[in-house]
C-alpha cells in the first residue's frame, strides 16, 4: 500500500497557508518534506505536523512551543508529548481568560462612552 502525497500547491490548499508559510515552516525545520528535484511531497508524518502547528498557532502558541512539542514527539514518544501539551494548554486557557476579561472591560468602557456621547447630541 502507498502512502498518499500531497504536492506543495495541495499542502498550502489543504492548510490554507501561502507558499511563503510553507517555505517558512520548512526554512526553520518544523516540516521536511521528501524532494525530487524541486518538487516537494509531503506525507502523512508531515500532515500531521502541520496539523499541530496550525492547531497551536490558532490557540496562541508559539512556533517555538511548538516545535518543542514535535521534539518531545520524536524524542521521548507521544504520551510525553501529550503531558507536556496538557500543561501548557492550561497556562495557555489561563492566559486567554484574562485576555477576554480585558477585552470585556474594554467593550463595556467603550460602550459607555459611546452612550454617554450619543446623549449630548440629541
Amino acid at each position: 500500500m502507498t502512502e498518499e502525497k500531497l504536492s506543495f500547491k495541495e499542502m498550502c490548499a489543504r492548510f490554507k497557508v501561502t507558499p511563503r508559510t510553507l517555505r517558512y515552516y520548512e526554512y526553520i525545520e518544523l516540516l521536511t518534506p521528501e524532494k525530487q528535484g524541486r518538487s516537494r511531497h509531503y506525507g502523512p508524518r508531515e500532515v500531521a505536523r502541520m496539523t499541530l502547528i496550525m492547531r497551536g498557532r490558532r490557540f496562541g502558541f508559539s512556533l517555538e512551543q511548538v516545535r518543542q512539542w514535535l521534539e518531545i514527539y520524536d524524542h521521548q514518544g507521544t504520551e510525553a508529548q501529550m503531558r507536556t501539551w496538557v500543561e501548557a494548554a492550561t497556562r495557555q486557557l489561563e492566559t486567554l481568560d484574562a485576555q477576554i476579561a480585558d477585552l470585556s472591560a474594554a467593550r463595556a468602557e467603550l460602550e459607555a462612552l459611546r452612550d454617554e456621547v450619543a446623549r449630548e447630541l440629541d
